[in-house]
């Protein structure tokens, strides 16, 4: 009873975004691929360049799983390369993804349960691009195996990863928190240092 009187009426505002009249979907792959090697590039300088970290890492918020999929990647083919044979390359490559991917997933449910006001994707994207710097370690070691110089890299790599990490970690756990939101961060890169330690 009255139902067909009661049509819906109005207009639907088109979005006025950057992408606005074109789908990301008709777009060349070569496009997207570089868009999305350009957004990696860009996270990649938020974690190796301080002064990049002013605002407070801003572009990692927009979180993707590209970069931290390539850098566990390289990580786990640069270990399998210096193990004696075919088994230990096998573990050292599904310990580089077991630990970095549980590990920044385990960080992550600490951060929530501290009342983090974080996401959990956003969370495991910086963790994983803050891997860099240990990536980095690992491939200088691989080129010089001067044990000395190993060491040097991987201190270098752990302190300028845990720093990239913690900087932004400790802005999103409650104040009074901070120290208990922090230091899984820092287990869980002793631990993928000790493991390019020990390869």
């Amino acid at each position: 009873i009255g139902a067909a009187d009661a049509a819906p009426s109005g207009t639907i505002q088109a979005d006025s975004g950057p992408l606005s009249g074109r789908c990301t979907l008709d777009e060349p792959i070569l496009e997207t691929v570089m868009r999305d090697l350009r957004s990696i590039g860009t996270k990649l300088k938020y974690v190796m360049l301080p002064r990049a970290r002013a605002d407070k890492a801003h572009g990692l918020k927009q979180w993707d799983l590209w970069g931290p999929l390539f850098l566990c990647l390289a990580l786990g083919i640069m270990l399998s390369l210096q193990a004696e044979n075919s088994e230990q390359a096998g573990l050292a490559f599904a310990l580089v993804f077991v630990i970095v991917w549980l590990g920044s997933g385990i960080v992550t449910l600490n951060a929530v349960l501290l009342r983090g006001r974080i996401s959990f994707f956003q969370s495991v994207c910086v963790l994983g691009y803050c891997v860099f710097p240990l990536v980095i370690a690992a491939f200088c070691s691989l080129l010089l195996q001067i044990v000395w110089l190993k060491v040097l890299f991987v201190v270098v790599g752990f302190t300028w990863a845990t720093g990239a990490s913690v900087g932004f970690m400790s802005e999103l756990v409650p104040e009074d928190r901070k120290a208990l939101g922090v230091y899984p961060v820092w287990l869980f890169y002793v631990s993928i240092a000790w493991m390019i330690l020990i390869a």
